[in-house]
């Protein structure tokens, strides 16, 4: 009996080579995997495709017909012998293609011309290119519909409708591999029990299961594609909403302990500050507060513009715990960030800080600064303070993880970025609370739309900073297009010359730390990275730009500078090979305006705080993302001066880093940012899933397009888990939720 757990070799009919590619190369190992390895696009076998323009180089798959073969016989140079090639014209929608077929005999040459006569129809794949002025499709492959006999039987075109599924493939496996394959395994599949109970269903205008994986890998127009991809849609937000839902209301059952304050630390500090709350960050305030006054554990996510003042809003809350008798922890991504917080809330909060010494304030407290590179003696005195509790707060890298570090009473966990953390790594902070769960913020610059919150980080409630704080200024973002205007380059360097001329400093951000560093492996393809369902009927199957050229490197780039263009100027490095007390005596010179120009690499991404700087050089910017580039942009124009950022790329018009590049220069919103860089990239990347290692859990629901089914995907999840908590009544479906909880892709869902 064949099953979804049925070892695909049941189903596959290939021996050797062809089916270990299939199941190493696509890792496709039962039959469940194969039909959920999903089309992505489709061509139309009723008629030609239209190929409007072709690129050299680029795969296509279309249909198209045969409308000219003739053998030509020539002699073989190494044999002396005759011998026979077939030259064929493929007629389609676009420009007609040439083939060509060699033989050794004519019988071979016979065999390729009967069956590729004029007016025979068929799929043909294969890489387009130019010769002698005329395209052609070279090493095509290809599969022959109307004659019966071997073609027929070999994709049993006769179970086809008039749409053929194009499939993301591996070496040496075409789309005709798998399309008999699935065909097959429809037909034989003895059972496909439906996970999502009937009434559901027919609640939300659901088809069955086994119709819509016919109709995805069969279909006869693409309202059936539609009506199949909204079903495996709706699987995927349900499943994710059940484990965000079963995570809230897990967390709603723990006790916590209530943090109303009772100190004056937080109003002698809102007595001392310089300036106006805005609306937004007393509104995010109070509804912060009214989390950590309840007997349930706060978690809740701070999203923000970069220089909105979250970090702010952060310290009031950490105030509020520290005056209720707790502690809290700040936990940063990386060592200049953690001594980046550092020192802002230290100063921030002036003699405040300074409890226990000489000139500290009645209220006063301590804040604590632990990371990785600090000596065992340099930790010594911190570790205690924070064992006793006469540290209130505490900000550190993963180096807060570790057992030697304990808290007296740990009642709020700050983590900033937490896209950049794993789960486990957020667990150990909060096992650290000693048996009474922490209140847990999460604080994040890279803004993210209604659905993906609701999707990624459901189990959070949302808090959103969407003004700015008096006195940021607007920013100028101008791509500059080396590969159109390379004069342009000279004017770069001497715009940054004059702005230093001005007292300002200037950032200067490369991808590379050195030129003999292979290119970084998150590193943004230059080509366009979507895998939707756009034009289904596209005959182009993608295609790419040229090898990328050498990447800027922050140590060629000081020399460079240092002797040419910005000769006499103090120009420094800064990178994630220094040593870490180097990185903070470069940071604390750049923020005392004892260097003008700082090249370094992203690791001033997020946090970095110097007023003075007006300027942003991001050399190479297509190989940055969207919010990555947004995040960068937002280390200017913090001190109430104009900022300028040029995005320096070699990409050339109209390529797809063109496009992200001029999405950055042509808006500062970064919402509307982040919609973009969400229709350009697959969510995992964008949500940081790449970072991890893991691939995105989302094979058919894309959480801008399918805003109306998570919702109804919410909705549902919460009236199956009011009915029934343990999902008893739904075996499947819980099994899928356990499953989702259990393994590499629960990460990804626990972005929070």
């Amino acid at each position: 009996m064949i099953t979804l757990d049925s070892k695909v070799e049941a189903v596959l009919g290939e021996a050797g080579a062809k089916r270990k590619r299939i199941v190493e190369g696509l890792h496709i190992e039962t039959v469940g995997d194969l039909l959920n390895h999903h089309p992505r696009r489709y061509v139309k076998t009723a008629e030609l495709t239209e190929v409007e323009s072709l690129v050299e180089g680029e795969m296509l798959v279309v249909v198209g017909k045969v409308s000219q073969s003739r053998e030509r016989t020539y002699t073989d140079r190494r044999t002396g012998r005759p011998a026979y090639r077939v030259e064929v014209t493929l007629a389609t929608g676009g420009p007609d293609l040439r083939m060509t077929f060699f033989a050794k005999n004519a019988r071979v040459s016979q065999y390729h011309q009967h069956r590729l006569q004029p007016g025979r129809r068929g799929i043909f794949q294969g890489k387009a290119s130019r010769f002698n002025g005329q395209w052609q499709l070279t090493n095509p492959q290809m599969v022959l519909m109307g004659t019966p006999g071997e073609d027929t039987a070999q994709l049993a075109l006769e179970n086809l409708g008039d749409l053929y599924p194009i499939y993301p493939l591996t070496k040496g496996v075409e789309s005709w591999d798998l399309q008999r394959a699935v065909a097959f395994a429809l037909s034989v599949l003895e059972e496909l029990p439906d996970p999502i109970p009937e009434d559901v269903r027919e609640e939300h205008g659901l088809i069955g299961l086994r119709q819509a994986l016919a109709w995805l890998h069969a279909p006869d127009d693409f309202g059936q594609v539609t009506r199949a991809r909204k079903r495996l849609a709706f699987d995927e937000a349900l499943v994710s909403q059940l484990v965000l839902g079963r995570r809230r209301r897990a967390a709603a059952a723990e006790g916590a302990r209530p943090r109303t304050g009772g100190g004056g630390l937080l109003a002698a500090f809102d007595a001392r500050l310089p300036f106006t709350l805005t609306a937004g960050q007393e509104r995010v305030g109070e509804e912060i507060f009214d989390d950590l006054a309840r007997d349930r554990p706060m978690n809740r996510l701070l999203q923000g513009e970069v220089g909105s003042g979250k970090t702010l809003v952060a310290l009031r809350a950490m105030l509020r715990v520290v005056d209720s008798g707790g502690q809290a922890a700040l936990l940063a991504p990386t060592e200049v960030l953690a001594q980046q917080h550092h020192r802002s809330l230290t100063a921030m909060l002036g003699d405040l800080a300074a409890g226990g010494m000489l000139g500290g304030a009645d209220e006063a407290t301590r804040v604590e600064l632990l990371t990785g590179s600090m000596t065992k003696r340099e930790r010594t005195e911190p570790l205690l303070r924070l064992a006793s509790g006469e540290a209130g707060i505490v900000v550190g890298t993963h180096a807060l993880l570790q057992d030697t570090v304990q808290l007296a009473d740990l009642g709020l966990v700050v983590v900033d970025e937490q896209h950049r953390f794993g789960v486990e790594q957020r667990a150990a902070l909060t096992d650290k609370s000693r048996g009474v769960p922490p209140h847990v913020l999460v604080m994040t610059a890279t803004p993210i739309p209604r659905t993906v919150a609701m999707t990624v980080f459901g189990d959070l409630e949302t808090s959103v900073l969407d003004e700015l704080p008096a006195g940021r200024a607007p920013i100028q973002s101008t791509v500059v297009p080396l590969a159109d205007a390379p004069h342009w380059a000279d004017r770069i360097w001497a715009r940054a010359r004059e702005e230093v001329g001005k007292g300002h400093q200037v950032y200067v951000v490369c991808p590379r730390i050195s030129g003999d560093e292979e290119e970084p492996a998150d590193a943004l393809d230059a080509s366009d990275s979507r895998d939707d369902w756009g034009d289904p009927t596209e005959g182009a199957a993608g295609g790419g730009e040229d090898a990328p050229r050498p990447l800027s490197a922050v140590e060629d780039v000081v020399a460079e500078l240092s002797s040419g263009p910005l000769a006499g100027l103090r120009v420094q490095p800064l990178h994630g090979r220094m040593a870490a007390d180097e990185k903070d005596r470069t940071m604390r010179s750049f923020a005392a305006g004892d260097v003008d120009v700082l090249v370094s690499t992203t690791v001033i991404e997020v946090g970095v705080d110097v007023a003075n700087a007006t300027t942003m050089v991001l050399l190479d910017a297509d190989r940055f993302g969207i919010s990555q580039l947004h995040q960068l942009r937002g280390r200017v124009g913090r001190g109430g001066l104009p900022g300028l950022c040029l995005l320096v790329t070699h990409a050339e018009a109209g390529s797809p880093a063109r496009e992200r590049l001029d999405a950055v220069a042509g808006t500062s919103d970064g919402f509307e940012l982040s919609r973009i860089d969400l229709e350009l990239r697959r969510e995992g990347d964008v949500l940081g899933a790449s970072q991890s290692g893991l691939r995105s859990s989302l094979q058919t629901l894309r959480v801008l397009r399918d805003e109306e089914t998570i919702v109804a995907a919410r909705e549902a999840a919460t009236a199956l888990l009011d009915a029934d908590a343990d999902l008893r009544q739904a075996p499947l479906l819980a099994g899928m939720v356990t499953e989702l909880e259990r393994t590499a892709a629960a990460a990804f869902v626990d972005r929070s």
